[in-house]
């Protein structure tokens, strides 16, 4: 390739970092909400927690612990859906409650056969709900959080503040995902920051802009806001469950309604990722989807990364001074990662390294593409959840 067509790429790749760092909602900030004030505050409204679990019993017992010792001063209520596990999830939940003597703020069920046309997390996620109507439970909000999320004593406190105070009809938390074995170090961090670049929480938390996102392991939902946009059964079949989701609340009706995303400060997650297969694995599973099942954005995508990432150190390593517009893109990009990295307490001297990161999300998410046209796309324990390739 010639000295000339670097350079222009570098050109390019410099415009898009410019456009990414002033432009895009100052995806890059990573600073968690600060907490409100709740003193003086008399009556609180009630929610119930609903967690779907499928072979949890690692994590469900800290996950319903973290959620039955919160310090909510209105009424709390914790419903675990069991999805057909076969690891005593469910029974590791009810000797969490055990534990903490407080058994009749747990309820554990088992869901129905998963029918045709449903994503497994969601069915479990209705079947809770139904659950709820079936206690003569009638929440003003319903907690949908996963059973591997560990929460901090005030954390439906300040949810539900957030929603009440902001009048939200989603608040949702991006917890903090494990960041410990080398792996979790050298890739996480980039899960969230290339997540917060594809929906920039200002943009979210903005009922004028379109841009709707959530994160599906901390999320408070308005009831009577979910039931307007349809019910949780009217993203039956979505493997991407949480942005769907926010997306149906945010844009029900014909209005935009107000919802929220943040970083979580000390909400986190309690799955453990020791190997780079484990990570490969969770953005396989769904990266295609985002990509609507299509191969022209699929090869938009990977052209985009090739120009956005791989571009700036290529050139600049191979042009030198002369390719001065790829060293400038190659530090905007540093500077745009460098408060992630800070964020999960990771040295800035990582942050010359996410082109690799990012040729690894790129396999990651040609391996989506190629599981789907093999039939195997959505795979998560055990399910492949992904529509079938029509052929």
């Amino acid at each position: 390739m010639s000295a000339v067509v670097l350079f222009v790429l570098s050109c390019l790749s410099l415009l898009i970092w410019c456009v990414l760092l002033f432009a895009r909602g100052g995806f890059w900030r990573a600073r968690p909400a600060p907490p409100l004030a709740t003193d003086g505050r008399d009556a609180w409204p009630s929610v119930v927690a609903v967690i779907p679990a499928r072979n949890e019993a690692d994590a469900i017992g800290e996950a319903v612990a973290s959620l039955l010792e919160q310090d909510y001063a209105g009424a709390f209520h914790v419903v675990v859906v069991d999805d057909h596990s076969t690891d005593g999830t469910a029974d590791a939940a009810r000797a969490a409650a055990m534990q903490l003597q407080c058994p009749d703020r747990l309820t554990v069920m088992l869901a129905k056969p998963l029918p045709a046309g449903w994503s497994g997390k969601v069915w479990a996620q209705s079947q809770g709900i139904e659950t709820v109507r079936s206690l003569g439970l009638a929440p003003e909000y319903l907690l949908l959080t996963d059973a591997d999320i560990g929460h901090p004593a005030d954390a439906v406190t300040q949810l539900v503040a957030r929603a009440d105070t902001e009048k939200r009809d989603l608040v949702s938390l991006m917890v903090r995902l494990r960041c410990d074995s080398f792996y979790e170090k050298a890739l996480i961090p980039a899960f969230v920051f290339f997540f917060a670049k594809l929906y920039p929480f200002a943009w979210v938390g903005n009922p004028r802009n379109r841009t709707a996102g959530a994160a599906g392991g901390c999320m408070l939902v308005r009831r009577s806001a979910l039931e307007e946009a349809g019910g949780i059964e009217s993203i039956r079949s979505t493997l991407i469950d949480d942005c769907t989701l926010a997306a149906l609340i945010k844009h029900r009706g014909e209005g935009r309604h107000s919802i929220r995303l943040d970083l979580a400060a000390r909400s986190v997650s309690l799955r453990p990722y020791n190997n780079w297969q484990e990570i490969w694995n969770m953005i396989a599973r769904t990266a295609f989807t985002q990509l609507r099942y299509s191969a022209w954005l699929l090869v938009g995508t990977v052209f985009g990364m090739v120009v956005i990432y791989l571009v700036p150190p290529v050139v600049a390593l191979t042009l030198g001074p002369l390719g001065w517009p790829a060293w400038i893109a190659w530090a905007a990009m540093c500077c745009a990662y460098a408060p992630m990295l800070r964020f999960y307490g990771r040295s800035p001297l990582w942050a010359p390294f996410l082109p690799l990161v990012a040729l690894f999300y790129v396999s990651a998410t040609i391996g989506s593409a190629v599981r789907y046209w093999r039939g195997t796309g959505g795979q998560w324990k055990a399910r492949v959840q992904a529509p079938v390739q029509e052929r």
